[in-house]
């Protein structure tokens, strides 16, 4: 029994098939407002239905586009700097011996510019003229300082002092311890005036004034300085102490 297919021509209109589905599909399209993507051995048109959909499609193939672009031109660049780096390469071998030497004949007489620019000091003289004009000001500000400190009057600090001097009892000579006192003398102490001051039971101090300066004289001196007469005096009070 024969094939009942073999009665059946579609088959043998393949070409008119897929034609008459592409124009049916690009109509429903447009009905749908939708796109119509042909798609690599796909061999028929894909609808597609939503507008979201197509618009990001149509990003994708913009971008893929412009990316196709962008290949395009970086091969034409490694391609023209390809060729460029062959010429240049081509150029240094074939070149003559004469032209080869020259460069260094150059490079000699740059190098020797350049030694004799190095050697120039653009800077040094201004350098040279600061530094001579710092050390001028100093100098004077120098001596102006040593001229003020001979000229500034050198003030020595001093006190006046009134000591108490007493004696052991009523027997003992004032005079004596007067004059005993004085007899202590040292750089920086001056001795002034004195006077006699009851104390009682008939009982008198010797009361006497010195100026010292008080780098070089102090109270302490003075007490252990008079109470080594030990025959006549009791003891030494700081009676009153100011500065001078």
């Amino acid at each position: 029994m024969a094939n009942p297919m073999m009665h059946e021509n579609i088959w043998f209109d393949k070409s008119k098939v897929e034609s008459a589905e592409r124009t049916y599909q690009e109509h429903r399209a447009k009905q749908v407002d939708g796109l119509v993507v042909q798609g690599v051995g796909l061999g028929i048109g894909m609808t597609v239905d939503s507008p979201e959909l197509a618009a990001r499609l149509g990003a994708v193939e913009k971008e893929n586009a412009e990316l196709r672009q962008v290949t395009a031109d970086l091969q034409a660049a490694v391609s023209k700097l390809t060729a460029r780096v062959n010429a240049l390469e081509g150029g240094s071998s074939g070149a003559p011996k004469s032209t080869a030497s020259a460069p260094p004949a150059a490079s000699k007489q740059e190098e020797e510019e350049e030694d004799s620019d190095s050697d120039v000091d653009l800077f040094g003289d201004d350098d040279d003229e600061e530094d001579d004009s710092l050390a001028k000001m100093q100098a004077e500000k120098k001596a102006a300082q040593d001229a003020q400190k001979k000229t500034k009057k050198v003030v020595i600090a001093k006190s006046n002092i009134i000591l108490d001097v007493k004696p052991w009892d009523d027997e003992t000579d004032m005079a004596e311890i007067e004059k005993a006192v004085r007899t202590v003398q040292c750089d920086g102490l001056k001795w002034g005036a004195s006077k006699l001051v009851p104390v009682g039971y008939g009982i008198k101090k010797l009361q006497i004034t010195c100026v010292v300066e008080d780098d070089k004289v102090g109270t302490d001196l003075l007490e252990e300085e008079i109470t080594k007469f030990e025959d006549l005096v009791q003891s030494v009070d700081i009676a009153a102490f100011n500065k001078v």
